[in-house]
């Protein structure tokens, strides 16, 4: 039963971690980037945002790893 928490856990853990990349912004590299950085200049960026999906994604692979050894360790 509780391997079976875990792993729903894990698989929930997995999704978020998808979700938070994908709703983070780019880093903007290349010619695409130096004509794009004109606009973020005049508009702003979402820097708030983006600190914030940054954490919740470092927590969330952190919480993955862990669930990750305690079903390996209990399989």
């Amino acid at each position: 039963m509780l391997k079976i928490i875990l792993l729903i856990l894990q698989i929930i853990c997995a999704l978020g971690v998808i979700a938070t990349i994908l709703l983070q912004s780019g880093k903007s590299a290349g010619l695409s980037g130096s004509i794009a950085g004109g606009g973020e200049a005049i508009f702003g960026k979402k820097k708030g945002l983006d600190d914030l999906l940054s954490k919740i994604t470092a927590y969330l692979c952190v919480a993955f790893m862990i669930l990750t050894l305690a079903l390996a360790i209990m399989g």
